[in-house]
């Protein structure tokens, strides 16, 4: 496909003039931007993987690059993770800067397709030199640098404006069993006795979970297998099916290969560069350096035994109801979380798609009741049977069905045993689900005391909105268990919230394709100002998942990193001391603004 294609450059290396001003990154229209030549030069260091980038859709419009053919190709595979992440600057979750067009159906541009804040170049890096250079010439030309691996980016931290991207999709030596971990350079603060997975590059989970059922082990990966291993949902914390009953993402990591903002390539671990090492276990992706490889923890499998539970209001009388249950269920998860519990849900008032499904109900011509209001959640329990998992739920069901909820609610609930970890995951878990259109979206991380608070039903209503608003509320119930242990692992810089939450909560608002701004502006203000601001009043000592968070947060510092933040902010400066890396809402960012005169150029705040 064209947009994988490398530039060729021709002619000779022109001599690029720094700016002298060195207060903003430089940018494709200043005066020190690198020649032709210069980026040729960088082409050949890199072994020709350097590329031009274009976007995903161009095909589609006016221009040099205009296909029919190719445009309905990329039309029909939009929403596919694996077409998205397969492109230099293919996202999970598209911005419509340059949406696809079905010409078959006669959708006509209505402007032109630009890279907007995408990188201009990207970097195919597909060995270690090839980081370092990346990152060398970026610091020797002060560009903006940014990093990405599979796409999955819901704040926006792999894109910029003018930037140069370090793409690490294909930098793979591959994915090594140790059936005993074994440490570099006798590392003797390693405690961990068990087995390992070494991930050498930028494998999706898929790839690991696949090698992890061969050996009959568990890994922690993400709910979605498409997520990257080493990126930031590994740096940022990263949360999955597995994570209350063996630690989040980022506390699974024994040591890891990190390329600096010197270029120097070092391992970190518990016995040398510890604090760096301490820093990308959750302190956040893009920020200290490039890693390139990681080990981490491989556990014995287990039966799981599984839940599904639905419900939705049988007609509009029964919202209330609807809403009472809801709370209920939330006020539930502490205590079925510390009998051994753990899974994902979701909610909506008005869904655009539906929620819940009735096969025996019928409202509509073909027999089916297709719930647009409804909740659902998957919750799991490792080592129980289906009759022992229902057990424990049961004094949970019996007020579910306790009148009126059990008049005004339809419900559905199913149990399943499964005798591996991977054939639950395979199972109820690991769906690779299509992209999403833009969305705003904020999120809190829920403890005890929020769950089972008073003000929670009020709460949750305000969370949620009104049904015209389209909101939908995903619940990530894995907290407890031993995400809450690894509070104790001194070499862990997750935000410290995450070890008494039980949920960590999603809230999200999309708009119709074409929005204009200030429609999009005011799904941003609400998500900020009213939605997440409810669940901060209902849990002010928490704070948020950083993947998966308010990217306008105000106080993303202290939600983000926690008590954490000051460390992590000393760590930042003795690694990347120039600040080299940035990206929104990271460490060090709070230093540096994108102009918002047009030009998205990067520049340090002010004093």
């Amino acid at each position: 496909m064209l947009i994988l294609k490398a530039l060729l450059f021709v002619g000779c290396a022109i001599s690029s003039v720094v700016a002298a001003n060195r207060s903003c990154k430089c940018a494709p229209t200043d005066p020190c931007w690198p020649s032709l030549g210069l980026w040729s030069s960088l082409n050949r260091t890199v072994t020709g993987r350097l590329i031009k980038n274009v976007q995903p859709a161009a095909a589609c419009y006016p221009g040099p690059y205009q296909d029919d053919a190719e445009c309905d190709h990329v039309d029909s595979q939009w929403t596919s993770q694996d077409f998205q992440s397969s492109t230099p600057i293919g996202l999970s979750y598209p911005t419509e800067s340059c949406p696809v067009l079905n010409l078959t159906a006669g959708q006509q541009p209505t402007q032109n397709c630009t890279l907007g804040d995408q990188p201009v170049y990207t970097v195919n890096a597909t060995e270690a030199s090839h980081v370092s250079e990346a990152i060398r010439f970026a610091k020797r030309h002060n560009l903006r640098l940014v990093i990405r691996d599979t796409g999955h980016d819901l704040l926006r931290r792999s894109t910029g404006y003018g930037s140069l991207q370090i793409w690490i999709k294909y930098l793979r030596t591959g994915v090594v069993f140790q059936p005993t971990f074994r440490p570099s350079n006798r590392c003797s603060k390693s405690t961990w006795k068990g087995s390992a997975f070494q991930i050498g590059g930028g494998y999706t989970w898929s790839d690991v979970l696949d090698e992890a059922a061969r050996r009959g082990v568990i890994v922690v990966g993400g709910g979605t297998p498409s997520v990257g291993c080493l990126g930031g949902w590994m740096q940022g914390g990263g949360h999955g099916p597995a994570a209350h009953d063996f630690g989040l993402g980022a506390d699974q990591v024994l040591e890891a290969t990190v390329v600096l903002a010197n270029g120097h390539v070092v391992t970190a671990n518990p016995c040398q560069y510890s604090d760096l090492f301490f820093s990308i276990r959750g302190g956040g992706g893009g920020t200290y350096g490039v890693v390139i490889s990681t080990t981490v923890k491989a556990h014995p499998t287990n039966t799981v035994a599984a839940q599904q539970l639905s419900f939705a209001p049988l007609n509009a009388s029964g919202m209330s109801d609807f809403m009472k249950a809801v709370e209920l269920v939330y006020n539930a998860y502490p205590d079925l979380s510390d009998q051994g519990f753990s899974g994902y849900g979701s909610w909506a008032l008005r869904s655009p798609t539906p929620l819940v499904y009735n096969y025996n109900y019928t409202l509509s011509d073909d027999g089916n009741a297709n719930f647009t209001t409804g909740f659902t959640h998957t919750i799991a329990i490792f080592g129980k049977s289906a009759q022992e998992a229902q057990a424990i739920f049961s004094p949970v069901a019996s007020k579910l069905a306790s009148s009126p909820l059990s008049q005004s609610l339809f419900f559905n609930t199913t149990y399943s045993s499964f005798p591996t970890y991977t054939a639950y995951y395979t199972a109820l878990s690991g769906i690779a689900s299509p992209i999403g259109s833009s969305a705003a979206l904020g999120s809190r991380l829920l403890d005890r005391n929020a769950l089972t608070s008073p003000r929670l039903g009020e709460t949750l209503q305000k969370v949620v909105g009104a049904p015209e608003q389209y909101t939908s509320v995903n619940i990530v119930f894995v907290g407890g268990g031993q995400v809450a242990r690894d509070g104790g692992d001194p070499y862990s810089g997750v935000n410290p919230a995450w070890r008494s939450n039980y949920v960590h909560n999603i809230v999200a608002r999309g708009w119709a394709p074409g929005a204009d701004e200030a429609t999009r502006a005011a799904v941003y203000r609400d998500i900020t100002d009213v939605k997440v601001a409810a669940m901060k009043n209902l849990a002010e000592g928490t704070g948020a998942y950083m993947n998966e968070g308010d990217r306008f947060d105000p106080d993303y510092l202290a939600d983000f990193y926690g008590s954490h933040a000051k460390q992590l902010t000393s760590i930042k400066r003795k690694y990347d001391p120039g600040e080299l890396f940035y990206c929104p809402t990271c460490i060090g960012s709070e230093r540096w603004r994108v102009e918002d005169d047009g030009t998205g150029r990067l520049c340090r705040r002010r004093a």
